[in-house]
């Protein structure tokens, strides 16, 4: 019986809620499940590189498309850190985060491949969590294990056991799923054929490992963060918000917030004008970030953004494999390298140095965007001809 729980913590046993979204899991007259529904399965325990446990671990994921005679046409898609499973629309209107990556027609077109995606160990969009029952029956909570990223590829390995892919035709994503991608190509060489690493490097920098610092802080000091105990009483709203409104400028560029925003008031606020400082008005991006952490707090645990972030903090791919070039050196994939030229969290340098490591001569692939990071969701379309030339022809 698949259990899910709400962010409250309770249990709800047949009726699959992540979150505040109800997910169909209804099936199609042979038995399957539509393309693009929430599945789950359980792939049983697993012992931790950090030195946890976790006695029970279901994940979450989606599919579309068939899985061929062979099983060679079975594509991975990652998701990135606050992302769910739902790369491209499938039987349903829910749009998906991935549009132009993947569908029928896209380059990864799901008329033609059997395409995946599966929510990461530690989230909150229906794998063990920290919002999971642990086996007391009561939330994981400050009780959940740390987890890294060679972890949550290891969870993924005995799913796609499970679903009978020996080898993966493709594995991709951008940003947090770049960083498990090539995890997977490391990890499994002889399991992916084709690995697409976008908008992220080799590892995480210690720049990177400060801006993730601050919002995991952001939240564990909200006064309702109560050590992570906090499911059944109020939950750390703020916190999880103000984590968000300090990445969601990582993720946008410099240029991009001052076209948009520039010094502009927000309407009917005046930030000059106030008799005590707590009380002006805001400036049109603050209003705008205050938008973003509010609509991150309706769809998403705050225990689950940190255990995430915790993920990606560990994300090296040389650790413990040698030189970054010996590390790489293990991987047999093809590899589809990507850059948005104006990142200013994972910088396109980074792309070139982990390019410039691997065996071969492996072009960086660059996504013109002004908006900064979030192009690789926005602007993947920009390579679809090198996509569809070099992975999907």
């Amino acid at each position: 019986m698949t259990i899910a729980v709400t962010r409250s913590g309770v249990p709800e046993t047949n009726i699959h809620t992540v979150n505040t979204n109800t997910v169909n899991t209804s099936t199609a007259p042979d038995g399957t499940a539509p393309d693009g529904t929430v599945k789950f399965l359980s792939i049983g325990s697993l012992d931790l590189e950090a030195g946890g446990h976790l006695p029970e671990i279901t994940l979450a994921y989606e599919t579309w498309g068939t899985l061929n005679a062979d099983r060679s046409n079975a594509v991975l898609v990652q998701h990135a850190l606050t992302g769910s499973t739902h790369v491209t629309r499938g039987a349903s209107d829910e749009e998906g985060w991935w549009e132009q990556l993947a569908g029928p027609g896209a380059p990864v077109d799901t008329d033609r491949y059997f395409v995946v995606s599966i929510n990461i160990l530690g989230g909150c969009y229906g794998s063990t969590g920290p919002s999971t029952p642990a086996p007391d029956g009561k939330p994981w909570g400050s009780r959940f294990p740390l987890v890294t990223l060679r972890d949550t590829t290891a969870a993924e390995a005995r799913l796609a056991d499970v679903l009978g892919i020996d080898s993966w035709y493709a594995v991709l994503g951008g940003s947090m799923g770049g960083a498990r991608a090539l995890e997977w190509a490391v990890s499994y060489p002889d399991r992916v054929r084709r690995c697409g690493v976008i908008s992220i490097g080799a590892s995480s920098t210690a720049e990177q490992i400060a801006f993730a610092q601050a919002q995991t802080l952001a939240i564990r000091q909200d006064v309702n963060f109560n050590g992570g105990d906090y499911y059944g009483g109020q939950e750390p709203e703020a916190g999880l918000a103000l984590a968000r409104r300090i990445a969601h400028i990582t993720y946008r560029s410099a240029d991009e917030l001052e076209t948009r925003f520039g010094r502009s008031a927000q309407g009917g606020e005046a930030p000059l004008q106030a008799v005590s400082l707590g009380d002006r008005g805001r400036y049109q991006v603050e209003s705008y970030l205050d938008h973003q952490g509010t609509k991150l707090v309706r769809r998403f645990d705050a225990n689950s953004y940190i255990a995430i972030t915790e993920v990606l903090m560990s994300h090296d791919v040389a650790r413990g494999r040698g030189s970054l070039k010996e590390a790489l050196a293990q991987a047999r994939a093809e590899f589809f390298i990507a850059a948005v030229d104006t990142d200013r969290l994972y910088f396109p340098a980074q792309s070139h140095e982990l390019a410039a490591a691997l065996p071969g001569d492996v072009p960086v692939h660059v996504i013109e965007a002004p908006i900064g990071h979030d192009g690789f969701l926005t602007e993947i379309g920009q390579l679809n001809v090198q996509l569809r030339e070099n992975f999907f022809a």
